[in-house]
């Protein structure tokens, strides 16, 4: 039986979550899905209720869980409280907790969206990128501070990294990377930064145990050029905490919308399955949101972490049949196509599945 934890967040976290679950349910029969549900806090709403981002409810929650699906932690209502109970500190204390140190970030064009991409269709045409972040190490999670010296203020955040961090991030990489194109470009600063001189001499080494696996390396600067004049080199992205932030966000834009796309973050134990996008809280309660990007996360977790790639297969190709037949979020219409929320979208996908 799998123990499966929603924090659905904040925002339009609750109503994309919401409909992953009924897909979820959908598919429970015919894939002999054994699961149950148990819901938690996290985030803002968790902040209103008991004061903490994470409190300790949730934190036995998910360690006693197998999986945990995520909805989006924040908004503008938190943003004058103290930083350390801000939500995404909530979303920060769980990746630590569960040691979420492999976040995956997908960027798939579908081919029905390649006209709603803001790139030309023949740049962004069978672009299908995994991009794999180290999530628990880094500048955000450094050594940081503020002093004062002689009446000037200065603030520091230091990137740190250990061999045996960057070594088991490239491990996850080349492992996924043999699962698709066997390709893996390796995303640094090493011509400036120690710590990606490091990242640069592990990636070599890891390399030559996957005698099947080609690497290259990229300087970020040109890796965020590349991804906008020849994003369809890529196959498997590997890079840092702050430039995989940065990069998968920007890959984001490639794909039409950020409300399309799913993630994953997994370490040795249980593993967080969410969409890429955030609360959303302008639309948030108006049945607007793209729920697309929660219900390919639960493809993701189905493949993943649940041993049921077939269930993981149905999903996308509803999802697909659905984008064929015209219906679309907001995020995601244009001229000709239907204009439908959240629910709409999501029952349609279920009626396919």
């Amino acid at each position: 039986m799998v123990k499966l934890a929603v924090l659905a967040g904040d925002g339009v976290g609750p109503e994309v979550t919401a409909q992953a679950l009924l897909a979820l349910e959908k598919l429970k029969a015919k894939y002999k899905l054994e699961y149950t549900v148990k819901e938690g806090l996290i985030g803002g709403s968790a902040v209103d209720a008991s004061g903490s981002p994470f409190p300790e409810e949730t934190r036995e929650l998910v360690l006693n869980s197998n999986v945990v699906l995520l909805g989006a932690v924040g908004g503008p209502k938190w943003d004058k409280i103290a930083i350390e109970i801000r939500p995404e500190r909530g979303l920060l204390a769980l990746r630590k907790t569960l040691g979420l140190y492999a976040n995956l970030r997908p960027v798939k064009c579908w081919e029905q969206l390649l006209t709603q991409s803001p790139f030309k269709n023949e740049i962004v045409a069978g672009v299908d990128v995994l991009i794999v972040r180290e999530l628990i190490g880094g500048a955000y999670f450094g050594k940081r501070g503020t002093e004062t010296v002689n009446g000037e203020v200065k603030a520091f955040d230091t990137i740190e990294y250990s061999s045996s961090e960057i070594r088991r991030i490239m491990k996850k990489a080349m492992e996924l990377a043999l699962q698709r194109r066997c390709k893996v470009t390796s995303v640094d600063k090493a011509n400036v930064l120690d710590t990606s001189r490091l990242w640069r001499k592990i990636a070599e080494e890891e390399a030559a145990a996957y005698p099947g696996i080609t690497l290259n390396h990229m300087y970020v600067d040109n890796c965020a050029m590349q991804l906008c004049i020849n994003p369809a080199q890529f196959d498997v992205l590997v890079t840092e905490n702050m430039f995989g932030d940065i990069l998968s966000d920007q890959a984001s834009v490639l794909g039409a919308s950020l409300g399309m796309l799913p993630s994953a973050s997994i370490g040795d134990g249980p593993a967080l399955y969410e969409p890429s996008h955030g609360s959303a809280p302008d639309i948030a309660g108006q049945d607007k949101a793209n729920p697309i990007g929660a219900i390919l996360s639960l493809a993701m977790m189905l493949r993943i972490s649940l041993g049921k790639p077939e269930a993981a297969e149905a999903i996308e190709q509803a999802v697909g049949r659905v984008l064929n037949s015209g219906l679309r979020t907001a995020d995601i219409w244009s001229e000709g196509m239907q204009l439908v929320g959240t629910q709409a979208i999501g029952e349609a996908i279920r009626k396919q599945l």
